[in-house]
């Protein structure tokens, strides 16, 4: 199993595995934290094709992209599922003070919470919107009070608005999966550009500091560069003659 995958994620993998033994043995019902998009496509894959469980995500509304997991016993696929989540809203004076979604998860992770207790967090022009699991949400409602320079007053809401984003496709010729060459491409950079930002902690990859250059990056990643925004692997369209890459990347719009 362990070799289809990244090291630094052995401790995820063992922690899904766990919890699909638990529906099987126990027929126990089991519910994750928020995942991001890599975690739960690792999920899908150590659960595979069990047709002893019923693997299922939600965030807390269509469209979201951190999500929980729901594993449990197959026989059970047809009932509803109790996903346990809350969604906030606070609204803010924007004529005074202009909040980034990295104010919101700061203010957020400033409470104490691990970042899997919050799924999707989605600021407009006058309010901010946050998942977050339901035994975390009472808390969170009375600690956090301060958003930036804004003072908040987060209210339960039945919907969380999300922001109408999409992937603006690049198809690039790459040499290497490694980091700092799709870098390179993706943002113009010299590959001794693209190794500088990344060996100064300023890139991410599946929301986790990589400072490799050389790290080897899969199709599905998501990549960000600190003041540059967001992007991803979309996908491979085969290898050229000279055994280079044919890649589409996507940059947020």
């Amino acid at each position: 199993m362990y070799e289809h995958f990244r090291e630094e994620e052995r401790p995820f993998i063992d922690h899904i595995q766990t919890l699909r033994e638990q529906a099987t043995r126990y027929h126990q019902e089991k519910l994750t934290g928020f995942l991001d998009p890599r975690m739960q496509e690792v999920a899908k894959s150590v659960i595979g094709q069990d047709g002893e469980i019923d693997l299922q995500f939600f965030g807390g509304a269509d469209g979201c992209e951190r999500k929980r997991a729901s594993i449990r016993p197959a026989y059970l696929k047809n009932e509803p599922i109790d996903w346990d989540i809350s969604l906030f809203k606070a609204a803010y004076a924007n004529k005074f003070v202009t909040l980034t979604h990295r104010d919101v998860l700061g203010a957020l992770m400033n409470t104490g919470m691990k970042r899997e207790t919050f799924g999707d967090i989605s600021v407009t022009d006058n309010a901010f919107y946050v998942a977050c699991t339901k035994e975390a949400s009472a808390y969170i409602a009375i600690a956090l009070k301060q958003v930036g320079k804004a003072t908040v007053t987060l209210e339960e809401t039945d919907t969380l608005e999300l922001p109408d984003e999409k992937w603006e496709e690049k198809p690039v010729t790459v040499s290497s999966l490694r980091l700092d060459a799709l870098l390179s491409a993706l943002y113009g950079l010299s590959r001794a550009k693209a190794a500088d930002l990344i060996g100064k902690g300023l890139v991410k990859v599946n929301w986790k500091v990589v400072e490799h250059p050389s790290f080897r990056v899969a199709i599905g990643d998501d990549l960000s560069v600190r003041g540059a925004g967001r992007a991803k692997v979309l996908k491979q369209e085969g290898v050229t003659k000279k055994d280079k890459y044919r890649l589409v990347l996507g940059k947020k719009s």
